[in-house]
């Protein structure tokens, strides 16, 4: 897929895309509708799709003391378009000058002339411009073709990113998968650790979190993807490791029968099932006979589920 910077001139191949604009952090059923939606108009028209997400979040950006959110990298979300058809992602960097932009400068300066948008999908809520002036029903004043798609709901209301990240937060894991229609999945490079867990018999590809939404602290039966396409089984614990000093925020997914180095490696861990919270343990002996048995229930519950 081709990946595309607002501040740069549009390919000529793309001008005259239909652009399905949202922040679509996690490219749940909500944000797939609209780029759904976008998808039948550029094929109805024989015109490019293009999907258009913000980096960083414009919340990031007003609030930058914020805590952790993100449900996707941008690398992600970029695989996520393309696996669902969209022909390129085009990256709004939000900075000062994208947060001052008038709602006219943006959707006919920007949208319309710089990047030569043939039409635009939003969803029903989505404002823009400077103290968010204009909103999806204001585009064609500015001279911009445009469709809305309602939110998509279920029997506890619209599906939203809100509503993925409280359930993460207090473990559902189940409840994520259903709105995202996939696992949560942490994307990151292995790191060098204490080796705390190759001493206790459970060795473990350690990850930072970044800027990445916390789910609740504690252990999880998780699959771990590798870049040469394997999936891996495993037990992942994520927390601050309260039996070790100095406490160390990591995420250390341990997988089953695997003794590969994969340092440096980039791998992408997917949470499967909440299965207890993190503990401090009175001694290393009790914490390795309990992690034996995480790993035989994360084995049991990925039995049953993959």
């Amino acid at each position: 897929m081709i990946r595309l910077d607002h501040r740069e001139s549009m390919p000529e191949t793309l001008r005259g895309a239909i652009l399905a604009l949202g922040n679509f952090d996690g490219f749940h059923l909500g944000h797939q509708a609209v780029v759904g939606e976008a998808l039948r108009w550029a094929r109805a028209e024989q015109r490019p799709c293009i999907v258009a997400t913000f980096d960083p979040h414009p919340m990031r950006y007003f609030r930058p003391q914020a805590e952790p959110f993100r449900l996707t990298t941008l690398d992600q979300r970029e695989r996520l378009f393309a696996e669902f058809g969209a022909d390129a992602m085009l990256v709004f960097h939000f900075d000062g000058a994208l947060a001052g932009m008038s709602a006219q400068d943006f959707a006919a300066g920007l949208l319309a002339g710089h990047l030569g948008a043939a039409g635009v999908v939003t969803g029903e809520d989505f404002t823009f411009g400077q103290g968010r002036g204009g909103t999806a029903a204001t585009f064609a004043e500015y001279g911009l073709p445009a469709r809305t798609v309602g939110a998509v709901t279920d029997g506890d209301g619209p599906v939203s990113s809100s509503r993925i990240r409280t359930a993460l937060r207090v473990g559902n894991c189940e409840e994520a998968t259903r709105l995202l229609t996939r696992p949560f999945a942490v994307r990151g490079a292995v790191q060098h650790g204490d080796k705390n867990g190759r001493l206790l018999g459970f060795p473990t590809a350690n990850i930072d979190m970044g800027n990445y939404l916390r789910p609740r602290y504690g252990i999880y039966a998780v699959t771990g993807h590798l870049p040469d396409g394997r999936v891996l089984k495993g037990a992942a614990n994520l927390g601050v490791r309260p039996t070790f000093d100095p406490p160390k925020e990591l995420l250390e997914p341990h997988f089953f029968d695997f003794a590969e180095d994969l340092y440096g490696q980039e791998i992408e861990v997917a949470f499967h099932k909440f299965l207890r919270g993190e503990e401090k343990f009175s001694s290393l002996e009790s914490l390795k006979d309990q992690m034996a048995r995480d790993c035989a229930l994360a084995k049991e519950v990925l039995g049953a589920e993959l």
